[in-house]
């Protein structure tokens, strides 16, 4: 298990480039699947979680050729389907949650998946219900066989049908998109999720061939077609990582520009950083922070404490609120935490107490940080890293903190961010990564 040894308390300055997407990479990645004809796919952020779907992609016989590190063809012209019920493909698809992304694609083109037990972080319930819903209301049998451990999934004739998902799922709805463009006859889908990932990926197989109409409503109509071709497709900037930037530059009063930002995707994200009290410029499509000594978190119009809570898209994402909640720990000011999705999300907080943020964790859902004004700084601890987001937060505590702190287990930052401490580094901060 690797370190992160951090020495905190430096002012950090300079331009970051956001990696590509890892939510849309998921996606996008699976649906090279739909066709036979080869897909190219450029800004691929060079992470755990991605490398290993392409992994699983190649042992699936599926031709991968990594042109650059941020650029891959694939052509799925001779996939072995047969490999997608081995104890090699349960096995790496049980570590990684994406990995039910390409039960999708493979019940629209052959007819049949099989999903292993979600993997990935350990925040809490990630349920599959929407996915397998969605795929029987299409015509797919749904068997569960305890004795493998795995979903078997048929689907001799998929036929479009009226979709209302108990939640906006986002991989839910984009399983179920996949699957619905080589069905017969019309499908709708009624709440589903419309995040700029999701719009990604119609607008990805429209160019292949699919007809959805509906992109960015959460209303979405599919005429299934016959067959899908290739086509080239570049990811949109990583949102997280752009909201993770912003919070760093507050947290460490740092001057950063975070560079290509994607910002007509954003959405509500810089607003909420706002309201802590962050000052951004947008400068064509980059974001400039300054260096601040006080930030203050506004209060709602009757003067009430700010409450930032998740909300499905255009609402906010709730990968920021753990960046969110550490960035108001030195703020003036007090605000709410409300983390709706995800019941362990927020257990993290017991590391920033240590570190000497003022926080009341109320239940796993709600938290109350109550800011220090930069009269005390957060002091440096050894601390391991629960999951990717809870991670990040508490590296950009660690980097504002007096003192040296350790981070073990940062192989779960490493699932969502490329390079991490390198990019870091080139802006001033002193991280050094200790090998197990």
């Amino acid at each position: 298990m690797n370190s992160f040894e951090v020495i905190g308390g430096k002012k950090l300055k300079g331009t970051i480039i956001p990696q590509g997407a890892k939510n849309e990479a998921l996606q996008i990645i699976s649906a090279v699947l739909l066709t036979k004809e080869e897909v190219t796919i450029s800004n691929i952020p060079d992470i755990i979680d991605v490398n290993l779907l392409i992994e699983l992609l190649g042992e699936m016989n599926v031709k991968v050729d990594r042109v650059s590190r941020d650029t891959c063809r694939f052509r799925a012209d001779d996939v072995n389907i047969d490999y997608l019920h081995s104890e090699a493909y349960k096995k790496k698809s049980g570590k990684l949650r994406g990995s039910v992304m390409l039960a999708g694609p493979m019940l629209g083109r052959y007819k049949k998946a099989f999903i292993p037990k979600p993997g990935g972080d350990k925040i809490g319930r990630r349920r599959l219900d929407t996915h397998i819903i969605g795929f029987e209301k299409l015509g797919a049998g749904f068997t569960y066989h305890e004795e493998d451990g795995f979903f078997h999934l048929e689907a001799p004739d998929l036929k479009g049908t009226h979709l209302l998902l108990d939640e906006p799922s986002v991989t839910g709805t984009a399983n179920i998109v996949m699957a619905a463009v080589l069905a017969r006859g019309r499908t709708t889908i009624y709440n589903a999720a419309c995040e700029p990932y999701l719009q990604q990926l119609c607008q990805m197989l429209n160019r292949m061939g699919a007809k959805i109409s509906g992109i960015g409503s959460n209303l979405l109509q599919i005429d299934g077609v016959d067959q899908l071709g290739g086509t080239s497709h570049r990811l949109l900037p990583d949102m997280i990582e752009v909201g993770s930037f912003i919070g760093l530059a507050a947290m460490t009063q740092s001057e950063i520009t975070i560079q290509g930002a994607g910002i007509e995707h954003l959405g509500i994200i810089p607003e909420k950083f706002r309201q802590l009290g962050i000052q951004m410029e947008y400068r064509g499509d980059d974001i400039y922070i300054p260096s601040q000594e006080i930030y203050e978190i506004q209060t709602f119009l009757d003067g009430s404490v700010m409450t930032i809570y998740d909300h499905p898209w255009p609402g906010f994402t709730p990968d920021l609120l753990s960046i969110v909640l550490v960035t108001a720990i030195q703020a003036r000011g007090s605000v709410l935490i409300h983390q709706k999705m995800f019941e362990s999300r927020l257990f993290f907080v017991d590391k920033l107490i240590d570190m000497g943020a003022r926080i009341v964790l109320c239940d796993p859902h709600r938290a109350v940080v109550i800011g220090l004004e930069r009269e005390q700084s957060l002091r440096g601890i050894t601390m391991s890293s629960p999951d990717i987001r809870a991670g990040v937060a508490l590296l950009i505590a660690a980097l504002s903190a007096d003192g040296k702190s350790v981070i073990q287990n940062i192989e779960q930052i490493d699932r969502g961010y490329q390079d991490i401490d390198g990019r870091l580094k080139a802006l001033g901060a002193e991280i050094k990564r200790i090998p197990s």
